[in-house]
Protein backbone atom coordinates (compact mmCIF):
# COMPACT_ATOMS: atom_id res chain seq x y z
CA UNK A 1 0.00 0.00 0.00
CA UNK A 2 1.15 3.30 -0.80
CA UNK A 3 0.27 6.77 0.72
CA UNK A 4 1.13 10.38 -0.54
CA UNK A 5 0.71 12.88 1.89
CA UNK A 6 1.25 16.95 0.17
CA UNK A 7 2.69 19.53 2.08
CA UNK A 8 0.55 23.24 3.02
CA UNK A 9 -1.18 24.20 -0.14
CA UNK A 10 -0.69 28.14 -1.25
CA UNK A 11 -2.94 29.68 -3.17
CA UNK A 12 -4.68 29.08 -6.24
CA UNK A 13 -1.60 28.74 -8.85
CA UNK A 14 -0.63 25.88 -6.39
CA UNK A 15 -4.27 24.20 -6.65
CA UNK A 16 -3.99 24.33 -10.28
CA UNK A 17 -0.31 22.68 -10.07
CA UNK A 18 -1.47 20.01 -8.22
CA UNK A 19 -4.49 19.22 -10.80
CA UNK A 20 -1.62 19.07 -13.40
CA UNK A 21 0.42 16.67 -11.36
CA UNK A 22 -1.10 13.98 -9.05
CA UNK A 23 -2.80 11.93 -11.49
CA UNK A 24 0.05 11.48 -13.33
CA UNK A 25 1.93 11.07 -10.29
CA UNK A 26 -0.39 8.43 -8.55
CA UNK A 27 -0.20 6.46 -11.91
CA UNK A 28 3.28 6.18 -11.87
CA UNK A 29 4.02 5.37 -8.70
CA UNK A 30 0.60 3.43 -7.16
CA UNK A 31 -0.30 5.62 -5.31
CA UNK A 32 -3.19 4.38 -2.92
CA UNK A 33 -3.89 7.48 -0.52
CA UNK A 34 -3.79 11.03 -1.22
CA UNK A 35 -3.54 13.32 1.94
CA UNK A 36 -3.04 17.02 1.10
CA UNK A 37 -2.61 19.88 3.91
CA UNK A 38 -5.16 22.31 2.23
CA UNK A 39 -5.25 25.09 5.00
CA UNK A 40 -3.17 27.53 3.41
CA UNK A 41 -4.81 26.95 0.10
CA UNK A 42 -6.91 30.45 -0.40
CA UNK A 43 -4.78 33.37 -0.57
CA UNK A 44 -2.27 32.15 1.83
CA UNK A 45 -4.55 31.67 4.80
CA UNK A 46 -7.37 29.37 5.14
CA UNK A 47 -9.56 27.26 2.73
CA UNK A 48 -12.84 27.85 1.22
CA UNK A 49 -15.56 25.95 -0.48
CA UNK A 50 -14.26 26.45 -4.12
CA UNK A 51 -10.93 25.89 -2.94
CA UNK A 52 -11.23 22.88 -1.33
CA UNK A 53 -13.48 21.35 -3.98
CA UNK A 54 -11.06 22.05 -6.23
CA UNK A 55 -8.18 20.21 -4.43
CA UNK A 56 -9.95 16.89 -4.37
CA UNK A 57 -10.69 17.38 -8.69
CA UNK A 58 -6.80 17.65 -8.17
CA UNK A 59 -6.78 14.30 -6.60
CA UNK A 60 -6.83 14.52 -2.94
CA UNK A 61 -8.74 12.05 -0.84
CA UNK A 62 -8.76 13.33 2.06
CA UNK A 63 -7.52 17.36 3.40
CA UNK A 64 -6.60 18.26 6.15
CA UNK A 65 -6.21 21.86 8.07
CA UNK A 66 -4.77 23.71 10.55
CA UNK A 67 -4.63 26.83 12.79
CA UNK A 68 -5.82 28.55 9.67
CA UNK A 69 -8.69 26.75 9.47
CA UNK A 70 -11.41 29.00 10.36
CA UNK A 71 -10.13 32.13 8.54
CA UNK A 72 -13.17 32.05 6.19
CA UNK A 73 -16.49 31.62 7.54
CA UNK A 74 -18.54 29.60 4.83
CA UNK A 75 -16.06 26.55 5.71
CA UNK A 76 -17.13 26.19 8.79
CA UNK A 77 -20.53 24.65 6.78
CA UNK A 78 -18.36 23.01 4.07
CA UNK A 79 -16.80 21.12 6.49
CA UNK A 80 -20.22 19.55 8.34
CA UNK A 81 -21.26 18.69 4.97
CA UNK A 82 -18.01 16.95 3.73
CA UNK A 83 -16.11 14.43 5.67
CA UNK A 84 -13.15 14.50 4.00
CA UNK A 85 -12.05 17.37 4.73
CA UNK A 86 -10.70 17.35 8.65
CA UNK A 87 -9.53 20.06 11.05
CA UNK A 88 -7.17 19.66 14.26
CA UNK A 89 -9.06 17.29 16.84
CA UNK A 90 -8.18 19.43 19.68
CA UNK A 91 -10.02 21.85 18.74
CA UNK A 92 -12.81 22.30 21.16
CA UNK A 93 -15.78 19.47 19.89
CA UNK A 94 -18.63 22.41 19.40
CA UNK A 95 -16.09 23.55 16.55
CA UNK A 96 -17.61 22.06 13.14
CA UNK A 97 -16.24 19.19 11.76
CA UNK A 98 -14.05 16.44 12.56
CA UNK A 99 -10.59 15.61 13.59
CA UNK A 100 -10.55 12.21 11.69
CA UNK A 101 -12.11 10.18 8.77
CA UNK A 102 -12.41 6.85 8.01
CA UNK A 103 -11.55 5.86 4.22
CA UNK A 104 -11.37 3.01 1.77
CA UNK A 105 -8.01 2.73 0.43
CA UNK A 106 -6.83 -0.44 -1.80
CA UNK A 107 -9.67 -2.25 0.36
CA UNK A 108 -8.08 -1.18 3.85
CA UNK A 109 -10.30 1.25 6.11
CA UNK A 110 -8.20 4.18 6.91
CA UNK A 111 -8.87 6.36 9.46
CA UNK A 112 -6.66 9.29 8.97
CA UNK A 113 -6.09 12.05 11.61
CA UNK A 114 -5.43 15.63 11.82
CA UNK A 115 -4.28 17.58 15.26
CA UNK A 116 -2.22 20.73 15.71
CA UNK A 117 0.68 21.45 18.03
CA UNK A 118 0.77 23.67 21.22
CA UNK A 119 4.18 24.84 21.17
CA UNK A 120 3.92 28.39 19.50
CA UNK A 121 0.30 27.89 18.47
CA UNK A 122 -2.80 28.10 19.61
CA UNK A 123 -4.01 27.14 23.19
CA UNK A 124 -5.68 23.95 22.90
CA UNK A 125 -6.13 20.86 24.49
CA UNK A 126 -3.34 18.18 24.28
CA UNK A 127 -2.72 17.07 21.25
CA UNK A 128 -1.40 13.15 22.70
CA UNK A 129 -5.04 12.94 24.31
CA UNK A 130 -6.73 13.91 20.92
CA UNK A 131 -4.99 11.31 18.88
CA UNK A 132 -5.94 8.53 21.91
CA UNK A 133 -9.29 9.34 21.91
CA UNK A 134 -9.78 9.06 17.93
CA UNK A 135 -7.73 5.75 17.96
CA UNK A 136 -10.29 4.24 21.23
CA UNK A 137 -13.29 5.95 19.86
CA UNK A 138 -13.06 4.23 16.53
CA UNK A 139 -11.40 0.94 17.72
CA UNK A 140 -12.17 -2.06 15.59
CA UNK A 141 -13.46 -0.02 12.41
CA UNK A 142 -10.20 0.74 11.14
CA UNK A 143 -7.40 -1.04 9.81
CA UNK A 144 -4.30 1.33 9.55
CA UNK A 145 -4.26 5.21 11.14
CA UNK A 146 -2.18 8.26 9.62
CA UNK A 147 -1.91 11.56 10.93
CA UNK A 148 -1.04 15.19 10.51
CA UNK A 149 0.83 16.90 13.23
CA UNK A 150 0.39 20.55 12.11
CA UNK A 151 3.02 22.11 14.53
CA UNK A 152 5.89 24.55 14.80
CA UNK A 153 7.88 22.76 16.62
CA UNK A 154 10.12 20.04 15.82
CA UNK A 155 10.64 18.23 18.77
CA UNK A 156 6.60 18.29 19.26
CA UNK A 157 6.44 16.58 15.66
CA UNK A 158 8.70 14.06 17.18
CA UNK A 159 7.38 13.58 20.10
CA UNK A 160 4.17 12.92 19.07
CA UNK A 161 5.19 10.10 16.40
CA UNK A 162 7.47 8.61 18.72
CA UNK A 163 4.48 8.09 21.58
CA UNK A 164 2.52 6.55 18.82
CA UNK A 165 5.02 4.53 16.98
CA UNK A 166 3.89 1.27 16.04
CA UNK A 167 -0.07 2.30 16.90
CA UNK A 168 -0.06 4.57 13.79
CA UNK A 169 1.29 3.30 10.51
CA UNK A 170 2.55 7.24 9.05
CA UNK A 171 2.67 10.18 11.08
CA UNK A 172 4.20 13.24 8.78
CA UNK A 173 4.41 16.86 10.35
CA UNK A 174 3.02 20.14 8.35
CA UNK A 175 3.13 24.00 9.03
CA UNK A 176 6.64 25.28 8.57
CA UNK A 177 6.61 24.71 4.76
CA UNK A 178 10.18 23.88 4.80
CA UNK A 179 10.72 20.28 4.28
CA UNK A 180 12.89 18.41 6.55
CA UNK A 181 15.57 15.72 5.82
CA UNK A 182 14.99 13.19 8.22
CA UNK A 183 12.13 10.82 6.54
CA UNK A 184 12.47 7.59 8.20
CA UNK A 185 11.31 4.35 9.64
CA UNK A 186 10.55 4.67 14.07
CA UNK A 187 11.91 1.34 15.66
CA UNK A 188 8.02 -0.56 16.14
CA UNK A 189 6.98 0.58 12.34
CA UNK A 190 5.77 3.89 12.19
CA UNK A 191 7.31 5.86 9.26
CA UNK A 192 7.51 9.62 10.01
CA UNK A 193 8.83 13.05 8.61
CA UNK A 194 9.18 16.15 10.46
CA UNK A 195 7.97 18.21 7.90
CA UNK A 196 6.36 17.63 4.58
CA UNK A 197 7.10 21.06 3.17
CA UNK A 198 4.65 23.10 1.07
CA UNK A 199 3.28 23.23 -2.04
CA UNK A 200 3.66 26.73 -2.90
CA UNK A 201 5.98 29.66 -5.33
CA UNK A 202 9.31 28.17 -5.28
CA UNK A 203 10.62 32.47 -5.42
CA UNK A 204 8.78 33.20 -2.08
CA UNK A 205 9.23 32.75 1.29
CA UNK A 206 6.79 30.23 2.79
CA UNK A 207 4.84 30.77 0.00
CA UNK A 208 4.22 34.66 0.32
CA UNK A 209 5.81 37.29 -1.80
CA UNK A 210 9.18 38.29 -0.18
CA UNK A 211 9.12 41.88 -0.09
CA UNK A 212 5.60 41.55 1.94
CA UNK A 213 7.73 39.22 4.50
CA UNK A 214 10.66 41.42 4.93
CA UNK A 215 8.78 44.60 5.49
CA UNK A 216 7.09 42.76 8.01
CA UNK A 217 10.05 41.88 9.90
CA UNK A 218 11.60 45.01 9.10
CA UNK A 219 9.15 47.45 10.42
CA UNK A 220 7.03 45.17 12.94
CA UNK A 221 3.58 46.60 10.85
CA UNK A 222 0.95 44.60 9.89
CA UNK A 223 0.97 43.81 6.11
CA UNK A 224 -1.03 42.22 3.55
CA UNK A 225 0.02 38.90 2.57
CA UNK A 226 0.25 38.44 -1.11
CA UNK A 227 0.69 34.61 -2.85
CA UNK A 228 3.42 35.77 -5.89
CA UNK A 229 3.25 34.24 -9.61
CA UNK A 230 6.33 32.01 -10.57
CA UNK A 231 7.20 29.11 -10.53
CA UNK A 232 5.45 25.96 -8.22
CA UNK A 233 7.07 22.91 -6.62
CA UNK A 234 5.30 20.82 -4.74
CA UNK A 235 6.63 18.87 -1.52
CA UNK A 236 5.12 15.57 0.45
CA UNK A 237 6.70 12.29 1.55
CA UNK A 238 5.66 8.60 -0.17
CA UNK A 239 4.90 5.97 2.47
CA UNK A 240 5.05 2.69 1.46
CA UNK A 241 3.46 0.09 4.14
CA UNK A 242 3.62 -4.15 4.29
CA UNK A 243 0.32 -6.20 4.18
CA UNK A 244 0.53 -5.97 8.27
CA UNK A 245 0.58 -1.84 7.48
CA UNK A 246 3.98 -1.64 8.46
CA UNK A 247 6.09 1.01 6.95
CA UNK A 248 8.58 -0.29 4.71
CA UNK A 249 9.96 2.68 3.00
CA UNK A 250 9.53 6.76 3.30
CA UNK A 251 10.91 8.98 0.64
CA UNK A 252 10.59 12.94 0.99
CA UNK A 253 9.22 13.49 -2.31
CA UNK A 254 9.28 16.62 -5.16
CA UNK A 255 6.68 16.79 -7.47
Amino acid sequence: MKILAIGDVVGSASIDYLARKLGAYRAANGVDLICVNGENATQGHGIVRSDADALFRAGADVITTGNHVWKWREIREYMDEVPTIIRPANYPDACPGSGCVIVDAAGARTLVMNVSGLVYMDTLSDPFDAVEKMLRDNAGRYDLAVLDVHAEATSEKAAIARAFDGRIACVWGTHTHVQTNDARILPRGTGFITDLGMTGPVDSILGIDCGVIINKFRTRMPVKFTVPAGEISASGALFTLDRSFRAVSVEAVTL
